[in-house]
């Protein structure tokens, strides 16, 4: 099952897709991975999903990744003595650390390092914005606050803090045991991490996972923004949040960081996903509005490697046309003849590696000789990730000995991942190429396609070599 587009799809399971013939319906209708959010799923729920997906990927012969998105630190003011409270613009009221159900002039905030962080000055986002607060009087034990906008505040509201670092990691006690309970079953390609603020915010993720999972920086906070070259050093890839994005931050302001951290990404050669929103009305329409159809395009011409359904595909009453509609709008804009004219602008210089000098002559041969495919061969995946750094016009099959390579390359950008043995000497590589390109539907006979691999063979992080080779006329080796 080879997708005909190149940016890939990330849906999320909830309830509306939380059966194997649901799975199994949102793969076929396009959907290349799937997210399990930690925030809603039990561990044992995680379990049987994983169970359900691998089941799916069996029958489907096609590597499928999984993402486990960890709930990171949630943020809630306490419960009020008698309900919902208004409040007036221009009043005081007060945050502390008094346990007492709240009123309309205080409530309790069960975070000390909120209290202890928040200067004179900054700002306290209620709700989701809806319940602007500044900060006037700060103690260490309360944080006195005139209300600027909007009128009503209600138990276990969040809080998001736009202007202040908290003296906390991303990693809370939950994502700890979620951490070793993902790690365990041996089967998630990515982990996710939430409200990531600083490059310290990973350190304690990379020394519990040893490399055993790929890492994705969720970036939905302000401060992350100020250290993004840093993150995304430290990351394996990206997720541009933009719901809680848009709550810290000028709601005008998200396309552009969006852009920031795609191009910044493609600079690296690191995935990016562009998630939120992106179909909402899809969680209760069977079509989407003009509106999202735009900004899944955008997301599509700016060269994002993947794009998300969040609550469309988990709890939504469309999964299916959800994810249809947004393969449909990917391939459509894929097919526009500006795409090729954006992505060419937009493509980064390569480093001066040996493996990228190989991705851009690869890509640069592979066009102007009109050949069928781009087939590189990838132990660890970075031969893979280079290459798709590139953008090529022509097909990139990634070719692993290692599924669990396979299964996380399914969120880079146009490669088709297919599991194989290693190739034994240079005459079976281009043999096994060549056969794989012919029954994957890329390539015919007669055709022409060109090989990227180290070599010696087998070698990790030794891209070094060239070869265009014809696929023979039964289609089951190369000359």
């Amino acid at each position: 099952m080879k997708r005909n587009r190149k940016v890939k799809i990330l849906a999320t399971l909830g309830p509306a897709s939380n059966s194997e013939d649901m799975i199994e319906k949102l793969h076929k209708a396009g959907a290349d991975l799937f997210r399990i959010n930690m925030s809603h799923a039990s561990h044992d729920v995680m379990r049987s999903l994983i169970s359900m997906i691998r089941a799916v990927e069996a029958r489907s012969g096609r590597p499928i990744g999984i993402l486990a998105d960890l709930q990171g630190p949630k943020l809630r003011v306490g419960k009020f003595a008698n309900g919902p409270v208004d409040l007036t613009a221009g009043q005081t009221f007060t945050l502390d650390n008094n346990e007492a159900p709240g009123d309309n002039t205080r409530v309790y905030l069960p975070h000390p390092e909120i209290l202890e962080s928040v200067k004179p000055g900054h700002r306290l986002l209620i709700d989701d914005g809806k319940l602007h607060l500044e900060a006037v009087e700060c103690n260490g034990t309360s944080i006195v606050t005139k209300v600027v906008a909007g009128t009503r505040i209600s138990d276990k509201k969040g809080v998001s803090l736009p202007d202040t670092l908290l003296a906390i990691g991303a990693l809370t006690d939950k994502d700890r045991v979620d951490l070793d309970a993902v790690l365990a079953t041996g089967s998630v390609d990515w982990v996710a991490l939430s409200f990531v603020q600083r490059p310290e915010d990973l350190a304690e993720v990379r020394k519990i996972s040893r490399g055993k999972v790929g890492l994705m920086s969720k970036i939905e906070k302000p401060q992350a923004i100020e250290r993004i070259d840093e993150i995304i050093e430290m990351s394996d890839a990206l997720m541009v949040a933009r719901g809680d994005l848009g709550v810290e931050m000028p709601l005008e302001a998200v396309p552009g960081i969006q852009k920031q951290l795609t191009r910044a990404c493609r600079r690296v050669g690191k995935p990016v996903v562009v998630a939120t929103q992106m179909l909402e009305s899809m969680i209760t329409a069977p079509v989407p509005t003009r509106a999202e159809v735009s900004d899944v395009a955008t997301a599509v011409f700016e060269g994002a490697d993947a794009i998300m359904l969040s609550a469309e595909s988990a709890s939504g009453q469309y999964p299916v046309e959800a994810v249809q509609t947004m393969s449909s709008i990917a391939s459509t804009v894929e097919r526009d003849p500006y795409y090729s004219n954006i992505i060419h602008a937009q493509r980064p210089k390569p480093e001066a590696t040996g493996a990228d000098a190989i991705s851009l002559a690869s890509r640069e041969i592979a066009e102007t000789l009109k050949l069928a495919a781009i087939v590189c061969y990838t132990g660890s995946g970075n031969t893979g990730l280079r290459t798709a750094r590139e953008r090529p016009e022509t097909p990139v099959l990634a070719l692993s000995p290692i599924i669990e390579t396979a299964r996380r390359l399914s969120v880079v950008w146009g490669l088709h991942c297919v599991v194989t043995e290693d190739a034994r000497d240079l005459d079976d590589m281009v043999n096994r190429a060549c056969r794989i390109v012919h029954n994957e539907g890329v390539g015919k006979p007669g055709d022409r396609i060109i090989i990227t691999a180290g070599v010696p063979l087998g070698t990790p992080g030794a891209t070094n070599m060239l070869r265009i080779a014809y696929i023979a006329s039964d289609g089951q080796g190369g000359v």
